[in-house]
This record gives structure tokens, C-alpha cells and sequence, in this order.
């Protein structure tokens, strides 16, 4: 049992150690023990990268490009062009409402620059968060356009240059509502309207695309709704919270699927091609975007590596719609939404299936959801997310509290019998075979479990792991303060106070519990408090509040058996 319990401890420490030195790696932008980091920029030109998916070009009827992950037939391109650097003032258009600043450029009417005005940006809490924007370090953007497969047919797309029609550009107190729309030219007999509705207290945005066939041949029009994206993490991410970043689809035959960036530059990201439903999404640590329409119309889903050429290398997924065919003189309408905001479980789950799985819990998430539900009661009725999360783990030590006095008073056993164990030791240090024998013994005329202190403690690790994940997702965490330094639960402890009474509490646990025989394995239960206490010093403090209540309330009910049970400390 002593060998098992040893191997455990080894294999816990070592991987500790290396993921450790891995997430150190990503964090100052060396290679990773994983693989190479993805690039940021690009050095090339179009095509010039070696092995690299090109990036659909300019309206190429004959031809999908590769990577996109459509099949050939049928399927129109997509305009490749990179988007082009920000334009004087003068060809932008700055819509402001209660919750968002939406900059918009009058090249395709493109969505270039969405700040968030009710979150604070992490690393200069002076300014907004910016989600979407476009500049020499960042590059996100919301992009829509018409293509086609017929011939000789160009339609208006995201680089079609547009003008804004005039009107209010602020909502007004009292509006429920603003809009702001572009129109193209009617060139070659093909006209696009965009027009863009923001409501008071939402992140969605209406959208709504009007083409107008003014020519003399029907046409056959497929509308694009894009996502493009470079593959940096968001500005002052930790390398330690192990979060996504990158696009994700989703269907309901495959439901939520995360597409790695390095995935779609090998020309290999594994996704649902086409569909009745579902839609598309790029997530990101607290916040997500997502093209949103009805369900029950085809579509089909693609991404791809859009190498820089003046601006950042990129990547892109778009869900495609074809509009049917548009008679002479018609004019075809299409309504989309576009979510753009904070990954808010229950208002996420209210706009499409699925959506609020971009909020991403990973395998623990049948756990992580009613947690979360739990946590979000606990807070209605104490208005402190900080008390809410020592109410949530207080429930579980209450829950588990049988469980865990199981494992106390085995541990407290195992602390009882330590030194005749340790005299074993020494009396049979040269007959090993004997010495196990006669431990054996000790353990049953005693009624001690060596594993007793393991395995309760296991069957709970699931739903703390499963909170960790709720603590290190919700949104609501951001700019949530405590009591006193505490004003902001997603962030450090600015005085680390909290790590190091973590890492304190933890080192007090190993010192109730029972020493082990064997001195390698003790000085590695010394040790893993200060490894992982090391690596708390970088988590959100939400999390390290989490986890010292644990600690505190751990060593209540260990000490208080210890104490029933007559085991000297």
C-alpha cells in the first residue's frame, strides 16, 4: 500500500512540475513541451509560408480555397483580401450605447472596434475592454458580405466600399433602440444594404443584409457571416488558467466544437461542414462573439488562415446561407444577430441552443453548471459574490462531511500507529518482504485503511475541480470585489495575503496528517504545498479564496477528530 500511495505522490509531483514549466514557457512565449506557440504575425506575403492553407481570395467562382473545409462544388469562395489598416476618421462611423462603443468602417460596413463599457479592461484599468478591434498588436473583426458561384458575377462583400447613411449615432435617453445602416453602390446591377440595431442593456446587434438585384439576370447570392481573428490570447492572459481561445461551431448533431488556430493553418480543423442549424462562434477567456440565425435553414461552416499582408495573420470562420434566387428588380432580405459581449450563462442560453456552452467548463461541465447555478443563489441572497463562494464550499464540506470524516479518522489512525510503523522500519530495514508482513498486521489489528485517506478525498476531487472551473469562468468575477484590498475576484491579490495563507493552511495539513515511513515520500508531502502554493500566487483571487476556505474548514474537522480520537498534534 506504502509503494501505491508513493507512486501516486510521484506521479501527482511530476506532472505538477511539468505543467508547471510548461504554462512558464507559454507565458514568456517560448516553445512549449506541447508544440510551437502559434505566431502572432506574419513575416509573408500571401502564400508565401510553406504548407499554409491560403486564404479564399477575391470572388473566384471555379475554386474554394484550401483549408476552408468545403467541398469544391457548388461552393462560391470567399473574399481573401486582409483587412486593410484603419481609415482616417472620416470613414468610420462611432455608434454609442448604454453598454457598448461600436466603431464601424465604411469599407463592407465592417464592425472593426467593439469596446465594452461595463467591464474594465485587466491590464489598464482605466480603459473599457475592447473586444473587437483592429490595430498593429490586434486584430478581431465581424465581417459580412454576398458571393456567388455563378460566373462572371461579382457581388458586394466586406471590401466593398459603402457610405453610411446619416442619423443618430448615440442612444438617446428614453430610446429603447438605434440603428445605423451602409449602403453600396448599385454596381453591376448589385445593390447591399447593411443596417445595424443595438437595444438598450443588450450585447446583441441586429443585422440586417438587403440585397437588390437591379440587373437584368437573376442571381444566385450566398451570405457570409465572418468572424477573423488573430491567434494571441487576449492582452495580460495568464498562461496558468489553461483557457481557450479560437473559434468554435456548433450543430446539434456535433453540438459545441472547439477549433484549435493551429488546426486550421495545417488545413486540418475537424468540424461539421454544413447543417440546418447551429452557428459560429469566437471565444475567449470571459467573453465570446457568435453569428446567430434561425434555425432550420441550410448552412455551411468554414474556416481558415488568412496569412498578413499589411496587417496581422489572421483566422476566420464564417457560416454561409444561400439566399435563393433573386429575379430581376427584387430585392432579398436577411436578418442575423451578432452577439458580442460577456459570456453571461443564463442570457447565453436564452439566445440560441447551445450558446452558453462558449462559456467553457471543459469534461467537468455536467458538474461546473449546477455549481455555478448554486453559486449564482448563494449570491442573490448574500449580494457578495466573495461570501457567495465561502457559502458554495462551505455546502460541499457540509455535503461531504460524512466522507470526509472517514478520511480524517483513517488519517488520524494512520498518525496513532506511526511510530510503531516507523520502529517496523527500522527493526526490518534489511528484510522488506517481513517488514510489510508485519505493517500489515499492525493495519488490521488497528482497523486502519492505509488508502482510507486517499479515496474519499478522491470521489470529491470531481466537483471541487468542477468549481475551480465555475470560479475561473464566470465573468461575474470580473471587477466583483471581496472585503477591504479584495475589489476584484478575477484578478491577483494585489498584496498576496491570500496565496500565502493558502500556502500556510496547506502546510499545516501535512503536518496534522500522519508523517509516512518512508523520508523521500515526507519531504515530497512538504513539498507540493509550495509548489502549488507557488503557483497560486498567480491565480484570480476568487480561486485562492476558494480553495483557503477549503484549507480553513479541512483542518477544523481534522483537528476536531484528531482531538476525539486522542492523537497528540
Amino acid at each position: 500500500m506504502t509503494d501505491i500511495r508513493r507512486t501516486l505522490l510521484w506521479v501527482v509531483f511530476t506532472m505538477s512540475l511539468v505543467l508547471l514549466w510548461d504554462a512558464w514557457n507559454r507565458h514568456t512565449g517560448q516553445p512549449t513541451l506541447f508544440g510551437a506557440p502559434t505566431s502572432r504575425t506574419s513575416a509573408g506575403v500571401p502564400g508565401a509560408e510553406p504548407g499554409a492553407a491560403p486564404a479564399a481570395g477575391v470572388p473566384q467562382p471555379a475554386t474554394t480555397p484550401a483549408g476552408t473545409g468545403v467541398a469544391a462544388a457548388g461552393s462560391a469562395a470567399m473574399p481573401a483580401a486582409a483587412p486593410a489598416a484603419a481609415g482616417p476618421a472620416a470613414d468610420q462611423v462611432v455608434v454609442t450605447t448604454d453598454v457598448v462603443k461600436a466603431t464601424f468602417d465604411t469599407t463592407g460596413g465592417t464592425l472593426v472596434r467593439l469596446e465594452l463599457l461595463a467591464y474594465r479592461d485587466p491590464v489598464d484599468p482605466k480603459h473599457n475592454v475592447v473586444l473587437f478591434d483592429r490595430g498593429a498588436k490586434r486584430l478581431y473583426l465581424a465581417q459580412t458580405g454576398l458571393i456567388t458561384g455563378q460566373a462572371g458575377v461579382q457581388l458586394p462583400n466586406h471590401l466593398t466600399a459603402m457610405t453610411a447613411v446619416p442619423g443618430p449615432r448615440s442612444l438617446a435617453d428614453g430610446a429603447s433602440s438605434i440603428s445605423v445602416r451602409f449602403e453600396s453602390p448599385a454596381a453591376d446591377g448589385h445593390k447591399l444594404a447593411k443596417t445595424y440595431t443595438f437595444e438598450r442593456g443588450k450585447y446583441t446587434i441586429g443585422v440586417k443584409h438587403e440585397f437588390v438585384n437591379t440587373g437584368s439576370v437573376p442571381v444566385q447570392p450566398q451570405l457570409y457571416l465572418q468572424l477573423a481573428r488573430d491567434a494571441a490570447p487576449p492582452e495580460g492572459e495568464s498562461s496558468f488558467y489553461f483557457t481557450f481561445t479560437g473559434p468554435a461551431v456548433y450543430t446539434d448533431a456535433s453540438k459545441f466544437v472547439k477549433i484549435d488556430f493551429k488546426d486550421i493553418a495545417k488545413g486540418g480543423a475537424s468540424h461539421d461542414k454544413s447543417a440546418n442549424d447551429g452557428w459560429v462562434a469566437m471565444v475567449q477567456h470571459y467573453f465570446a462573439s457568435a453569428w446567430l440565425v434561425p434555425q432550420g435553414s441550410a448552412r455551411e461552416f468554414r474556416t481558415a488562415r488568412v496569412p498578413g499582408n499589411g496587417s496581422l495573420e489572421h483566422y476566420t470562420v464564417a457560416m454561409v446561407l444561400p439566399l435563393g434566387e433573386v429575379a430581376p428588380d427584387t430585392t432579398k432580405v436577411h436578418e442575423a444577430t451578432l452577439f458580442a459581449g460577456p459570456q453571461e450563462e443564463h442570457k447565453l442560453a436564452a439566445l440560441a441552443p447551445g450558446l452558453d456552452l462558449v462559456k467553457d467548463y471543459g469534461w467537468f461541465t455536467v458538474l461546473s453548471k449546477p455549481l455555478f447555478w448554486l453559486l449564482d443563489k448563494l449570491y442573490q441572497m448574500l449580494g457578495n459574490w466573495g461570501w457567495a463562494i465561502v457559502a458554495l464550499v462551505v455546502l460541499l464540506k457540509i455535503a461531504f462531511y460524512w466522507l470526509n470524516a472517514s478520511a480524517y479518522r483513517s488519517m488520524a489512525k494512520m498518525k496513532a500507529v506511526a511510530p510503531r510503523v516507523n520502529e517496523l522500519r527500522e527493526r526490518y530495514k534489511d528484510k522488506p518482504q517481513q517488514m510489510q508482513q508485519e505493517m500489515m498486521r499492525i493495519y488490521r489489528e488497528e482497523k486502519v485503511n492505509p488508502l482510507g485517506g486517499c479515496l474519499p478525498i478522491l470521489v470529491q476531487m470531481p466537483f471541487f475541480i468542477a468549481l475551480y472551473w465555475v470560479l475561473l469562468s464566470s465573468v461575474e468575477m470580473r471587477n466583483a470585489p471581496w472585503i477591504g484590498w479584495i475589489q476584484d475576484l478575477s484578478a491577483i491579490d494585489p498584496w498576496f495575503i491570500l496565496p500565502v495563507l493558502m500556502t500556510a493552511s496547506s502546510l499545516f495539513q501535512v503536518w496534522l496528517n500522519p508523517t509516512p515511513p518512508d523520508p523521500m515520500q515526507a519531504r515530497m508531502m512538504w513539498m507540493m504545498p509550495l509548489i502549488f502554493g507557488f503557483m497560486f500566487f498567480f491565480f484570480p483571487a476568487g480561486l485562492v479564496l476558494y480553495w483557503l476556505t477549503n484549507n480553513l474548514l479541512s483542518i477544523a474537522q481534522q483537528w476536531w477528530i484528531n482531538k476525539q480520537l486522542g492523537v497528540n498534534h
